[in-house]
């Protein structure tokens, strides 16, 4: 590992670990969840707010900057740190799955995705080039490869045949990303394993990108609609097909127990926009489950949201003062219940590191398990 990025695990308990990746820009403390800031912004939270979670590193996205305000300019404007005023390190997705979703008229070939903007219809093609140099001009400090993502309902041969061209569009994005010059600055490349659900496709999938060489590896493919036994199914096997002393990111997931079972099978890293879009719309997340302050009987709750919870709301305002923000539609409610989960969040990965470095989260895992479960 060079200056610029290194990654130490630091206590294992069974196949999860601990660890710390080190970057110019600060350290992330692993298993660690990266908040989403899609737009240059974690929604409805300041940056040194999102810090004070926490948090050690957000998630910027790669197609909504790249159509607004267009990755140029925010390269003319400094970058993406000074931009949105977030000095720590910044992952960003290769906009693959959003092309894949949001996008008007998609038409794939080997060179790349030709969209059409869900914003104005202008068209776009987005290859694994131009994704590592718009990447670039964010400035990243963990780039994405550029990948296909293709449902796990889909035929094999349609898995197979976008496994084996992520695999060509995972070699060409380590090649830009070279060439870019990147690697010798604050900057790191993660490739992208898919392969659906099916074993062999991703020992294959990994297999090319430890070939390649990356800095880190993502499991990608997963959390979109397949279940948790199903994607807990595939984690059975998916990280242990990657490299032991590399990071292991497992993309837009997710749920508190999705993580908790993830992390319990050896995945580092994490994204959702799940704690945002939540506190965004009147959800909760406690040590006994989510809660919806919007219900009737919260009106004169004087309590917390979560009694066990320190984190600045939950010190200072009650349950019937935030179902009122909520009822009202007004926009501290959103923002105080953003900036609960957020908390309830880094606090739940700081519990999973405590635990794993202390040997005990199997009775971790299985009593937050409980707790979640029994409901309020």
């Amino acid at each position: 590992m060079t200056a610029r990025f290194s990654f130490a695990i630091h206590a294992t308990d069974g196949r999860a670990r601990t660890g710390t990746i080190t970057m110019k820009r600060g350290e992330i403390r692993t298993p660690a969840f990266m908040p989403v800031g899609t737009a240059a912004t974690v929604k409805a939270m300041k940056p040194g707010d999102v810090r004070a979670s926490g948090a050690d590193i957000i998630l910027g996205n790669t197609y909504h900057l790249m159509l607004r305000p267009g990755a140029e300019r925010v390269a003319r404007l400094g970058g993406l740190h000074g931009f949105m005023g977030w000095d720590r390190p910044i992952l960003t997705d290769s906009g693959g799955y959003q092309v894949m979703s949001l996008a008007e008229l998609t038409k794939r070939s080997e060179d790349g995705v030709a969209f059409k903007s869900h914003l104005d219809g202008t068209r776009h093609l987005l290859s694994p080039e131009r994704s590592i140099e718009i990447q670039r001009l964010l400035g990243s400090n963990i780039v994405m490869a550029f990948d296909e993502l293709v449902p796990t309902t889909s035929t094999r041969e349609v898995q197979a045949s976008a496994m084996e061209r992520s695999m060509r569009w995972a070699k060409r994005s380590r090649d830009a990303f070279d060439a870019g010059g990147q690697h010798a600055e604050d900057n790191a490349i993660f490739g992208i394993q898919q392969g659906a659900l099916d074993e062999g496709f991703r020992k294959a999938s990994a297999d090319a990108l430890i070939d390649i060489g990356f800095d880190g590896y993502a499991i990608g493919g997963l959390a979109v609609g397949e279940g948790q036994e199903a994607m807990f199914g595939c984690l059975d096997f998916a990280p242990g097909q990657l490299p032991v002393e590399k990071p292991r990111y497992l993309m837009g997931v997710g749920k508190p127990t999705d993580i908790v079972g993830a992390v319990e099978r050896g995945v580092d890293m994490f994204d959702c926009v799940l704690p945002t879009r939540s506190g965004r719309t009147g959800q909760a997340f406690t040590r006994q489950g989510p809660i919806n302050i919007r219900n009737a009987r919260f009106a004169e709750d004087q309590g917390p949201l979560d009694p066990a919870c320190g984190c600045p709301v939950c010190s200072t305002w009650s349950r019937a003062y935030l179902h009122h923000l909520v009822r009202a539609g007004e926009i501290l409610g959103a923002m105080l219940m953003t900036e609960h989960n957020i908390w309830f969040y880094q606090q739940m990965m700081a519990d999973l590191r405590a635990a794993i470095s202390e040997g005990r989260l199997t009775a971790f895992a299985d009593d937050f398990r409980a707790r979640y479960a029994g409901g309020q």
